[in-house]
């Protein structure tokens, strides 16, 4: 299966930017909701793997209202939470008006070469439209050395909980969040999204297609969930 992109799924980057800005005030709650509480325990996932120390510089892409960004800067990183959603920035601002909020698009981040010591995106790199270029540009970025960790929704490695997990996606998942989002039909393109999103081998390949080594993953919750990680030699 090849990489995902905004065109396979009929939205236009700008549109799917413009979904973000409506659904950025009850992000946080709506993921909440949906992923049961799972979300919190896969954030934790990312602060180990990420490993931040004081004085790194870390990238946090896809940040959204920067919820992730917040265990990188409690141990004493330099975290720049970045994002192509204005709207998803401005709560976020509100929220955490210290923290260097950047608006930038994966595919062309506003950065200079071998700036970060680890780059990270969770539940952010499907909705980039160009998946290789992005893994290229979080590579470019990097400082030799340093570390990348994707967090992103997988496939389940189980069958039958693979097949629980699919009509949760497309039967459940659009009425909760009628009821706890403010623009449900963006669940409704997310859902789509997440089946269309290449496997745990066929990511780790783009991974090191785009110059990681040591790529290898970990599945978390059966595999809905897979967490990648690489270095940059």
């Amino acid at each position: 299966m090849g990489p995902v992109t905004r065109a396979n799924l009929d939205k236009k980057p700008h549109e799917v930017a413009s979904m973000f800005d409506d659904v950025a005030a009850n992000y946080d709650l709506t993921n909440d909701v949906l992923s049961l509480g799972q979300d919190r325990r896969w954030r934790k996932e990312v602060a180990k793997a990420v490993d931040a120390r004081p004085a790194q510089k870390v990238l946090d892409l896809a940040a959204g209202t920067a919820t992730s960004s917040q265990p990188f800067a409690r141990a004493g990183a330099y975290v720049v939470p970045c994002d192509f959603s204005l709207g998803m920035l401005r709560v976020g601002k509100q929220r955490h008006p210290w923290m260097p909020f950047t608006a930038g698009d994966g595919m062309r981040l506003p950065f200079k070469d071998d700036v970060f010591d680890a780059v990270t995106i969770s539940f952010g790199l499907r909705n980039i439209q160009d998946t290789e270029r992005a893994l290229r540009e979080l590579y470019r970025v990097t400082k030799p050395g340093g570390r990348v960790v994707i967090c992103e929704f997988s496939h389940a490695t189980w069958t039958p909980f693979r097949t629980v997990y699919e009509e949760y996606l497309m039967r459940a998942l659009p009425p909760v969040a009628r009821a706890v989002s403010s623009n449900p039909d963006a669940y409704v393109y997310l859902a789509e999204s997440i089946r269309s999103w290449p496997d745990q081998p066929t990511l780790a390949s783009l991974l090191q297609k785009a110059g990681w080594s040591e790529v290898a993953w970990r599945n978390l919750t059966g595999g809905i969930v897979a967490l990648h990680r690489g270095f940059k030699p």
